[in-house]
């Protein structure tokens, strides 16, 4: 399939080639505007943030099916890996025909290969918003200077963005940036980052309130992202700890930022989004599905994980492994009943798994404000040699960086 130029056929799909709360407030509802990022309209300022391996099409349809008419991001593809056209890569770019706005969010290291991965973006009209990784905080990443190490470097920081603004602004597609605190208490960025990240052109900045260092261990400190909110002009998203509507609600209040973005909270909870809406529109509406509901929830999910796959029931049901013990976090349902889900192979193996739960199992309260996913800290953070010693990068250091790219053209 030869490349095209930025034709508007929306909306079909993409042509990419197929392979704390303050209780004593927490009922107050802050005033919510849209969020205008470029050309794009965003009327709830609530984001799904990209979870790799998790917020690929068929979980953004589920999540977007109950919530409002926010942003939500497709899970991170690596830039060498999609200018080496790799399959893998190709599908992870793909959309559901009925995505509202196709949100993309690229890595990378190396400056020339974001940009020639954006050029693509553009010539396949491959996405209305790309989002910059510079958050991730996996030592495999930041051991090679990507992630949330990358800021640091202020000079490969600003040529990065640069060059991808300068790509996507002629096309009508903004560029937001997702950025942590820091490396570590005695090396934070994100004041100096969204400066550039603003200077640079971008339409607005993430931050998800913790170091690298602390990884997704203890509570985000939200103080930051007030901070962040009075240093800059661009709106900012603020991330970290948001397990229920009454969280997103509170975080608004308290840092004043312009709309959240929902990571580990929503994994086996799409319906949170639901929630979110009705706070956000002043109810105190809550949705509690029974065991039931939940297993219709997952039937659907795994039959789009299947299409995600191109017909592959295995790779699909495999692939749900991981939803299912988020969906079924706090039921009481069993550890023979977990593990026999874990051995499902097939469509109809899952189908028969889900419909020997008990349907009328009521929803677990005990677990429904509590942290989902990891939660540890970072045993040690994973630098490059001498990463620290200087804000900049030298020829010898971008030599090593390139040419050792962690997220390389395989998946």
């Amino acid at each position: 399939m030869s490349p095209r130029r930025r034709a508007r056929t929306r909306p079909n799909q993409s042509r990419w080639p197929r392979p704390a709360v303050n209780t004593e407030t927490s009922d107050l509802v802050p005033p919510v505007k849209p969020v205008r990022l470029g050309n794009i309209n965003v009327p709830v300022p609530v984001v799904l943030s990209p979870m790799a391996g998790v917020t690929n099409w068929p979980f953004r349809v589920l999540c977007e099916g109950y919530g409002p008419e926010g942003l939500y991001v497709a899970e991170m593809v690596t830039a060498r890996a999609l200018v080496a056209r790799n399959p893998k890569a190709f599908r992870l770019c793909r959309f559901a025909p009925g995505e509202r706005v196709r949100s993309l969010q690229l890595y990378g290291v190396d400056p020339v290969i974001m940009e020639r991965a954006v050029h693509m973006v553009v010539d396949y009209d491959g996405a209305d918003h790309i989002d910059l990784n510079f958050g991730c905080p996996v030592p495999k990443v930041t051991r090679h200077g990507g992630g949330s190490a990358l800021p640091w470097k202020l000079d490969l920081f600003t040529e990065l963005i640069h060059r991808v603004v300068g790509v996507c602004g002629p096309a009508g597609i903004p560029v937001t940036a997702k950025i942590r605190v820091g490396i570590d208490a005695e090396h934070e960025t994100f004041l100096e980052a969204a400066h550039i990240a603003q200077e640079e052109g971008c339409a607005a900045v993430t931050l998800h309130a913790r170091t690298t260092a602390e990884y997704y261990g203890g509570h985000s400190d939200w103080d930051r992202i007030s901070q962040l909110v009075q240093a800059v002009d661009i709106p900012v998203f603020g991330n970290g700890d948001i397990w229920t509507a009454e969280d997103a609600l509170a975080m608004i209040r308290q840092t004043g930022c312009a709309g959240v973005a929902i990571g580990r909270g929503c994994q086996g909870r799409p319906w949170l989004f639901a929630d979110i809406r009705h706070a956000f529109e002043g109810s105190d509406r809550r949705e509690e599905p029974n065991l039931g509901q939940v297993g219709r929830v997952m039937k659907k999910h795994v039959r789009m994980l299947v299409d995600f796959y191109d017909g592959d029931e295995r790779m699909a049901v495999h692939d749900m492994r991981k939803h299912v013990a988020w969906y079924l976090k706090g039921f009481g349902v069993g550890g023979a009943t977990r593990r026999a889900f874990m051995d499902c192979e097939t469509l109809a193996g899952f189908d028969g798994q889900v419909d020997q739960l008990d349907q009328d199992m009521p929803y677990p309260q005990a677990v429904a404000d509590k942290p989902r996913g990891r939660v540890r800290y970072a045993r040690k953070v994973r630098l490059p040699q001498g990463w620290l010693d200087s804000r900049t990068t030298t020829h010898e250091e971008r030599q090593a960086l390139f040419g050792a790219d962690p997220m390389d053209a395989s998946y």
